[in-house]
Order: structure tokens, then sequence, then C-alpha cells
């Protein structure tokens, strides 16, 4: 599948959910993370979106009208967020299982 991550000023907080909140991006694999989360600058949060083609070339449109660009190292962050996940999950599992 494919993806794109966005690098987004904190400040900038309601651009995500207008982006988030297309139909067609909206439909997509979605994952939202502040950068003191993932080990990076506080001053940034990081949107991940998976899904179609046309899903992310639409999600690169509207963020672009506001000059947020993609993360540089996305394969670092891709894995940040993917292990982070995980550990989320497994924190659940203590609790329910």
């Amino acid at each position: 599948m494919d993806y794109v991550i966005f690098k987004v000023p904190k400040d900038k907080n309601l651009l995500v959910a207008k982006v988030t909140g297309d139909d067609i991006v909206s439909r997509q694999s979605i994952v939202s993370r502040d950068g003191s989360v993932l080990g990076l600058d506080d001053a940034w949060k990081f949107v991940l979106i998976e899904g179609s083609e046309e899903a992310l070339v639409r999600a690169k449109e509207l963020f672009s009208e506001s000059d947020v660009a993609e993360a540089e190292n996305k394969e670092d962050i891709y894995q940040k967020i993917k292990e982070e996940e995980k550990e989320a999950a497994g924190g659940m599992g203590m609790l329910f299982g």
C-alpha cells in the first residue's frame, strides 16, 4: 500500500482536520502523531496517510495549499509510527488480555 507522511506545524491542527476530513482522503488509513511521541521535534505533528494513489494525490494538493510539505526521512518516520502502534497494541493486550 502506498503512503505519504506530512510534517505539519502544531499550530495548524485545523488544517489536519480539514485534509483528513476530505471525502476522498478520509476513506484511507490515517495516523497522526505529535513529534514528541516519536522522539522527534515537539513543534511538529506527523500525519501518515496510507491508501489509494488518488487519495494521496488529493492529500498532497490540500496540504500544499497551506505550504505543508511531505516529511523528509519518511521511511524512518514510518517505522517509528508503526513501532509506536505496535507498542500501544501490546499495552492494550496487557489491559484486556
